[in-house]
């Protein structure tokens, strides 16, 4: 008997002191009554005063008295009242139809409560008349909280955002009561009588509802702003998730042994075996958390993204330094793809000639880019209108503003791609980022787009910021090996004239026949080089290729791997070398594929082969060098191959690559490669044909001799 004694005594303290704060609210709130809008201020002093009023009944009389069970339905017509009162701050309770009804029907039902303390009175000798009467006493009283509950989900639910800050505590005080009464009136309504102990927490729930109250208000209401960051939401969302399942295997646990025996054990166990696996199987996936935060981002929050975590995350992505980062590239998709929560992304950026090609990859080795990814004639479409696309839209015919033209269709194939966003720098694109499949799919909507597009202007200042202090460097480099060769060319210009010197007196004065003539020889050729180098460290001063003429494409790569291949071992082989009538210069030309296969061997493991080819192209004739080495990675490619001064061999200068592409280029030609990381690389001399002389006079209107006009181009 001391247990009941010792849970009635703490809830009277419990009713008491809650009583004293509904009081203590009631009475600073009638000091600033004139501060709120009348209607919402009464009812709020009413409602404080009825609650207050029945928490001091229930401490002195206790909860089932006849004069406690009149003070609570007062208590919910005040709270009735009050919820009605804040639907119409906003206009809601003539705009939305239902309030109206649901109030009236709540209101009724709780005036029935009368009626049935009257039949208790006359019926009170009556067990099982009394006994009926609170069963459905307590199925009235659970009528009226759920149906409060949903009020209050749709006082919140329906406010605008302004609203919302001034309602939340109101609401939140709201749906402790209700809920609190939800749980206790279900229990007595299974149990068929009201717990002792959950009656006196009763109180203490009233003291946490005065407490929520009196903090709305200290706060000012309007200052106040509640919002729990994604983080705590999603955390809150899982532990609920696990609680639902350990609720679910305790009751499936109780309701397996109800068989009894061996055959309730081995179902137990069987159960819990299956589920256990089910949970080590779904829990930690992926996708699961990903339709998580989606289903949170949709249905708790009026926003999608949290703004302030997104923008530190995308500084800190893109901030992020030290021998082991990424390369900018990289960590731009990661920063626009971290935003969507896409698995993978691809960087597309401006080429040589204006179109764009593949950049970066991140988490993405097994896209299948061309060589030009987007060609120069679709890059206006995204430079004019900044538009992001959505792939999934594009493939089920949706054309909003003629993307459709615009996207290439190795694009729209490659299903793992999701969406294309720009990065527009001034109007003037400079990349484009591929986003990959998140694990779960949705469709784009404003906010995406809106968060999207300032990303992309942010990222693509960052690039250009970036392209700009890569050209100064190179420039100052540059600088700097112009006047170390200007030193250089002097030297060697006087050792030419000596060696000139020393052939011209031989000619003169040597005595012996057979000496005199290897003599002049060996000066003779010593000569011609020193000269042909200084020809070639010339040519960016005004000569590159001024001789071109028509000449065969398969002599050139035949020389050349003659000079590598020793008798009776084979490192170049030929494997196509039909007749190519080019226009180039056939020294200039062989120097370029001997640097090439050079660097292919270099790139190659020992006793791997070289291989040559060259072919008629439309227009052009085409010399390719392919080997199987160690290949480049697009960033490589993009960013450091044809740079000068970036070489990756111990002690090289780092402008062979660019020295082969610029004698290319000024013979009228590309210089193309393609390259995998692992699987080898294939770099294409692409060249006029001899051919085409006359069709490339004509249509540019060539009046001077072809290669002192490409030179002066």
């Amino acid at each position: 008997m001391q247990t009941p004694l010792s849970w009635q005594g703490f809830g009277q303290w419990a009713f008491l002191i809650a009583a004293f704060c509904f009081l203590m609210l009631t009475g600073w709130r009638w000091e600033r009554r004139r501060n709120a809008q009348e209607g919402s201020a009464r009812a709020e002093l009413g409602a404080f005063i009825v609650s207050g009023a029945w928490a001091l009944v229930v401490a002195g009389t206790g909860y089932a008295t006849l004069v406690a069970q009149v003070f609570e339905s007062f208590r919910t017509f005040a709270w009735l009242s009050l919820a009605f009162v804040l639907f119409s701050r906003d206009g809601r309770h003539t705009s939305v139809a239902p309030i109206r009804p649901v109030m009236a029907a709540l209101i009724f039902v709780e005036t029935l409560q009368f009626i049935l303390l009257m039949l208790n009175v006359r019926y009170g000798g009556n067990a099982a008349a009394q006994a009926m009467i609170f069963q459905i006493s307590m199925l009235f009283r659970l009528l009226v909280a759920t149906g409060a509950l949903v009020l209050v989900h749709n006082l919140y639910a329906g406010a605008m955002a302004q609203q919302r800050v001034a309602l939340r505590w109101s609401c939140i005080a709201m749906a402790t009561v209700w809920g609190y009464d939800l749980n206790l009136y279900t229990i007595a309504y299974l149990a068929r009588t009201l717990p002792v102990e959950l009656e006196a927490m009763r109180g203490v729930a009233q003291i946490g509802v005065a407490l929520l109250l009196a903090i709305g208000a200290v706060r000012g209401r309007s200052a106040l702003r509640f919002s729990p960051s994604r983080a705590v939401a999603f955390q809150s969302l899982s532990l609920l998730v696990i609680g639902a399942y350990m609720i679910l295997m305790v009751g499936a646990a109780q309701s397996l042994t109800w068989l009894g025996g061996d055959a309730g054990q081995l179902a137990q166990l069987g159960f819990v075996f299956v589920t256990s696996v089910l949970v080590l199987a779904i829990l930690p996936s992926g996708r699961l958390r990903g339709w998580m935060k989606v289903m949170l981002a949709k249905h708790f929050f009026q926003h999608r993204y949290d703004y302030r975590s997104e923008w530190l995350r995308f500084t800190r992505t893109i901030g992020r330094g030290g021998t082991h980062a990424p390369s900018l590239h990289e960590r731009v998709v990661q920063a626009v793809a971290d935003i969507t929560d896409s698995s993978a992304g691809l960087l597309l950026c401006q080429g040589e000639n204006g179109e764009m090609v593949l950049s970066a990859r991140w988490q993405w080795p097994t896209a299948d880019v061309p060589a030009e990814a987007l060609s120069i004639d679709r890059v206006d479409f995204f430079e004019k209108r900044g538009f992001i696309v959505d792939l999934d839209e594009l493939r089920a015919g949706v054309n909003h503003q003629g993307e459709d033209v615009a996207v290439p269709q190795w694009l729209v194939e490659e299903h793992s791609a999701w969406a294309l966003v720009p990065l527009l720098h001034f109007d003037r694109l400079v990349g484009l980022v591929v986003l990959g499949r998140p694990q779960v799919a949705r469709k784009l909507d404003w906010e995406d787009f809106d968060l999207l597009r300032v990303v992309g202007m942010q990222l693509a200042s960052y690039l250009a910021e970036h392209a700009g202090q890569s050209a100064l460097l190179e420039a100052s480099r540059f600088e700097e090996f112009n006047r170390r060769m200007a030193f250089v060319m002097h030297d060697i210009k006087n050792l030419a004239s000596q060696l000139s010197l020393l052939s011209r007196n031989a000619e003169k004065h040597a005595e012996n026949p057979a000496f005199r003539a290897d003599m002049l020889i060996t000066l003779r050729n010593s000569a011609d080089k020193l000269n042909a180098l200084l020809a070639r460290l010339s040519r960016y001063g005004g000569n590159a290729a001024e001789r071109v003429e028509d000449i065969d494409a398969s002599e050139v790569i035949r020389a050349v791997a003659n000079r590598y291949n020793a008798p009776g071992q084979l490192q170049v082989h030929v494997t196509h070398d039909a007749p190519c009538r080019v226009l180039a210069n056939r020294e200039v030309l062989e120097q370029v594929v001997l640097h090439l296969v050079q660097n292919a061997i270099d790139a190659s493991a020992e006793g791997m082969a070289v291989f040559l080819q060259c072919n008629v192209d439309g227009l052009y004739g085409t010399i390719e060098v392919i080997d199987t080495g160690c290949g480049m990675s697009a960033e490589f490619i993009r960013n450091r191959l044809f740079r000068p001064f970036v070489s990756t061999k111990q002690g090289g200068f780092g402008i062979g690559a660019y020295e082969a592409r610029e004698m290319v280029r000024a013979m009228r030609g590309k210089l193309e490669v393609e390259s995998r990381e692992g699987l080898g690389s294939r770099f294409t001399v692409r060249l006029p044909l001899a051919a085409t002389q006359g069709l490339i006079s004509s249509i540019e209107g060539e009046s001077t001799p072809m290669g002192k006009r490409w030179h002066d181009e």
